[in-house]
């Protein structure tokens, strides 16, 4: 999960113990240096549909009741008027099940309850993007990874799913005639909505739906026209990117970019994550209506949260019997599989890295159904907010990767040890003429370390995966959208133990934007079943839902302990295994 923080070197004293503010008060802090976010409370501009405004009303879904011999549409108009009646803001009222979405105060919920009409009222709850969290890895994978696009525009990963062995059979980089791409099929991508001017995604969105602004304008943008996470814009790749029309790069890739799993999909945008990736389940369950009504085959959904109501259970069961296949990422907190991915009409899938062992943040259970790669993704991101990062020190070249958001820009200086940047002096060797800090892991949130050594004299911070205290990891996910940052990357095991034998030594970190970024998380791995999902209908467009599952299970890599478990599912999604078990 990415984690939003915006903390500036005037709380970090504030909030310090006793000891730290005495070792600050003894710092060598570099005059007129603006490090970090000094200003509290302001957050990301934006609809925030989660936040509920302070009204004295709740957010609630209300249930009618089915009269035998009444259309439930009928029911569902009166019972909406009922809402309005007593004075409910009623949002959205549903085809599918019997309920709308409402707030509510407690005297109107008090009234609705005494209502023979009214079954029940539920809490509409608060569910959250699934992905977006670089970090350091290990080793080999971003060893792996580094090259970027190591065969043209086919990505690992996509190789991992056997997608090119459908459309690309004899690899010369040309879709091949009269083989499955996923055209006819249209995947309904229920996110943060996207990058609409994005390369890799002309052509390839046919209609969108923004159910925070409430028109038909699905860019991943607030109201004040500030980007949002990026998280629909990556998701929204791995499904359809098209081949031969990518966006900005990195020296090392393809300048065609990379492609989906299904190149020849239709993308329906559904945008329902705000700018902080969150949303409410009755804008889900009213975006999922909105998905049926324009055709779509496949519902990709990398969010979840909470737990499942009567209200969810009966929408999700009502899409798979009126044709759609949901699809969901488990979740990416390590424990049991998150809702709406462990309801049975759902498809959960979860996380595996590049050498098809389970990432360690992907949820596990019995509702587990599939896994893919979802570890360093590579896909596209807004315009220009991805960052490319090459380093040198000394007479290397280490391996990097830019932290999300991280400004671009060319630096150059000392390589200094900053410890683990946990207050205002532990750049050893730092000065105020500008310095390359090198970081080890530790407690530290990103923004603190980042705003220590900055008002230390750091140009660009460096961020080891060395020395870390037992258990801990470096909480490394995204610099804030907001504030005064420094350009930063972070290394892995192999660079950092090198890094720590130059120290002193001439550091050079060049970022510059490129459209793409890594990513890693479930909701990587969602779009990579919804994508193969694509392609078998593409195949076989007579086929049910059930039967593309199913076909998706059957030839699934086994993983882990011989049949389906509680770890890998049925195993690894592979495309073309399944289109031989299609029936």
């Amino acid at each position: 999960m990415m984690r939003w923080g915006f903390v500036g070197l005037l709380a970090l004293v504030a909030c310090a113990p006793e000891s730290s503010r005495q070792a600050q008060s003894q710092a060598r802090v570099c005059p007129g240096v603006i490090a970090g976010e000094v200003t509290q409370g302001q957050g990301l501009d934006g609809n925030q549909p989660s936040r509920e405004p302070d009204d004295g009303r709740t957010a609630t879904i209300i249930r009618f009741r089915k009269v035998s011999g009444t259309q439930a549409s009928r029911v569902t108009a009166a019972g909406a008027d009922l809402a309005r009646d007593v004075g409910a803001k009623v949002s959205f009222v549903y085809r599918n099940i019997p309920a709308v979405a409402a707030r509510v105060t407690p005297e109107e919920r008090r009234e609705l309850e005494q209502s023979e009409l009214v079954e029940s009222i539920e809490e509409d709850q608060a569910w959250f993007a699934q992905g977006l969290t670089p970090g350091l890895l290990p080793a080999p994978v971003m060893a792996a990874a580094q090259g970027v696009l190591p065969t043209g525009e086919y990505t690992d990963a996509l190789r991992m799913v056997q997608a090119p062995e459908v459309w690309d059979a004899d690899e010369d980089g040309v879709l091949d005639v009269g083989a499955p791409t996923g055209a006819g099929v249209k995947v309904c991508v229920v996110d943060s909505g996207l990058d609409l001017g994005h390369p890799e995604l002309q052509g390839a969105v046919v209609a969108g739906r923004d159910f925070l602004d409430e028109d038909d304008d699905a860019s991943d943008k607030g109201e004040a026209g500030q980007w949002g996470m990026g998280h629909g814009t990556h998701v929204a790749g791995i499904i359809a990117a098209r081949p031969g029309q990518g966006g900005v790069t990195d020296p090392k890739s393809h300048p065609g970019g990379m492609v989906g799993v299904a190149p020849g999909a239709s993308l329906l945008i559904a945008r329902v994550l705000d700018l902080q990736g969150q949303t409410q389940m009755s804008v889900v369950l009213s975006a999922m209506e909105w998905c049926e009504s324009q055709g779509a085959r496949i519902v990709s959904m990398s969010l979840g949260g909470g737990t499942a109501t009567r209200s969810s259970v009966d929408a999700f069961k009502a899409a798979l019997d009126h044709g759609m296949l949901i699809v969901a990422a488990a979740g990416n907190q390590g424990g049991p599989v998150l809702y709406p991915a462990s309801d049975p009409s759902v498809v959960a899938v979860g996380a595996v890295d590049a050498h098809e062992r389970r990432a360690g943040f992907s949820c596990v259970g019995a509702e587990l159904d599939l896994m893919a790669p979802g570890v360093d993704v590579l896909s596209s991101f807004p315009r220009g907010l991805g960052a490319f990062s090459q380093m040198s020190v000394s007479d290397t070249q280490p391996m990097s990767r830019s932290l999300l958001f991280s400004p671009t820009g060319n630096t150059a200086g000392m390589l200094v040890d900053c410890g683990l940047a946990d207050s205002l002096d532990t750049c050893r060797g730092a000065t105020c003429d500008g310095f390359v800090a090198y970081v080890h892991p530790g407690m530290v949130p990103i923004d603190q370390a980042m705003s220590n050594v900055m008002m230390q004299g750091a140009r660009s911070v460096i961020f080891g995966a060395d020395d870390g205290p037992a258990g801990s990891e470096v909480d490394i996910l995204a610099l804030p959208r907001r504030g005064h940052w420094a350009p930063a990357v972070s290394v892995n095991q192999a660079a950092s133990t090198m890094l720590r034998q130059r120290m002193g030594s001439h550091a050079w970190v060049n970022l510059f934007p490129v459209d793409y970024t890594h990513s890693s998380g479930t909701s990587m791995s969602a779009p990579f079943v919804s994508g193969v999902a694509a392609l078998l209908w593409s195949a076989r467009p007579e086929l049910t839902p059930l039967q593309i599952r199913q076909a998706m299970q059957a030839s699934a890599r086994d993983l882990g302990t011989v049949g389906r478990d509680p770890v890998y599912g049925h195993g690894l999604v592979r495309a073309k295994d399944a289109l031989q078990h299609l029936p």
